[in-house]
């Protein structure tokens, strides 16, 4: 789960990592009664949406008096901004954070994440602060230095010895930020982050080091445990389909293609779609009903598939193991008679129960195409959505 960069510097202040002042606001009224209560200018109008680049995207303004705060918040509110991270579509603004301006001497790059390949939470910084890191990692991996922590043991002082003389601070600075890191490593392991990023992280001309921007990403997994963590949700940031596809428990990924696909476990999903692919085709979406998944289930991710406006035809693969073929079928049979289908249908489906379960589509009266394996069942419905 995302969540805005104001609510990720709430965060922050409850553990300790130092943020500019500011506040949020929903109106230029409101933006202007911020940045007089915070005594001086120039002040920062940053819009709030989860999606990075929004400085080069014009979604962050310096403001210099309280009439250009209530312009610079009148123009960014409401406008369509289009990032690197939002595709050509962008995302709506309603709200924008209003922040104090700081005397930045050096702009640094700060992220931890856990490393799935050895088991390990790994630091990154980077003197190369305020760029695309990707960009970053491509041309210059020396810029990168990684620090690597056993979490059964935690952070240590030497980890924050090694973060801060990888960014060449000055002394003065190293004692605040490595108080900030270890504050900031536990916050990512308290809330069970999957990213926390800041970028850049500044020094200031009195060696104060203070996140300027904020990004915390958190295992949807682990939610169940933080129900102050679940406040934050924005549902307007994300898309409907997955909205949806949530309220019932099941694995739906909404993407740009064609092909909608209804696939029972993840590792097959995932092959599902490089299949359609190699067919010449574009999945149009990742949606794993799972193993246990009941008709009502395969109901309700048929008719999600078939809400995506995107979709000229529908792939079923099912390997019927602890979802059985005739369970699955049921789903399909139930979701066709409640909503209409209107695109062509393939159908590949072996394992428990497949003959009852071909039977029941076949009486069904539906139009159906079937494939004898996952090869043929992607290369024909990638000859049908091209067509």
């Amino acid at each position: 789960m995302k969540i805005h960069e104001y609510q990720a510097k709430e965060l922050f202040k409850k553990f300790g990592v130092p943020v500019p002042e500011g506040g949020i606001a929903f109106s230029m009224d409101e933006a202007k009664s911020v940045a007089e209560n915070l005594g001086g200018y120039p002040v920062v109008v940053k819009a709030q949406i989860h999606a990075g680049g929004r400085g080069k995207g014009g979604g962050v303004k310096l403001a210099n008096s309280l009439e250009e705060t209530e312009d610079l918040t009148g123009q960014i509110l409401g406008m369509t901004l289009v990032t690197h991270q939002t595709g050509p579509e962008g995302k709506l603004v309603k709200k924008v954070l209003v922040e104090q301006g700081l005397n930045i001497v050096k702009e640094l790059y700060l992220s931890i994440i856990p490393d799935r390949s050895t088991a390990q939470i790994v630091i990154m910084v980077s003197e190369a602060g305020g760029m695309d890191i990707e960009a970053v990692a491509e041309k210059s991996p020396e810029k990168i230095i990684k620090v690597s922590i056993n979490p059964l043991q935690g952070i240590q002082s030497y980890h924050c010895r090694e973060a801060a003389f990888g960014l060449n601070l000055p002394p003065a600075a190293i004692k605040p930020f490595s108080i900030m890191l270890v504050n900031l490593y536990k916050m990512f392991v308290t809330y069970d982050c999957s990213l926390v990023e800041i970028n850049p992280l500044v020094l200031t001309a009195k060696d104060a080091v203070i996140a300027l921007d904020a990004k915390v990403n958190f295992d949807d997994n682990a939610l169940f445990r933080h129900k102050d963590i679940l406040e934050y949700r924005d549902l307007d940031e994300e898309d409907l389909l997955e909205v949806e596809a949530s309220k019932y428990n099941l694995n739906y990924i909404n993407l740009d293609g064609n092909v909608g696909n209804m696939v029972n476990g993840a590792g097959l999903a995932m092959a599902t779609m490089d299949i359609i692919k190699l067919a010449g085709a574009e999945p149009a979406n990742f949606l794993d009903v799972g193993g246990g998944a009941s008709a009502e289930m395969v109901e309700n991710g048929f008719r999600i598939i078939l809400s995506d406006k995107n979709v000229k035809g529908i792939l079923i693969n099912i390997f019927g193991g602890i979802l059985r073929c005739d369970v699955l079928a049921q789903g399909v049979v139930e979701a066709a008679k409640k909503t209409g289908i209107n695109v062509p249908v393939v159908v590949r489906m072996e394992g428990t129960n497949v003959k009852e379960g071909r039977r029941i589509l076949a009486a069904s009266g539906l139009n159906l195409t079937t494939a004898v394996d996952l090869k043929d069942a992607a290369q024909k419905v990638a000859d049908i959505v091209q067509k």
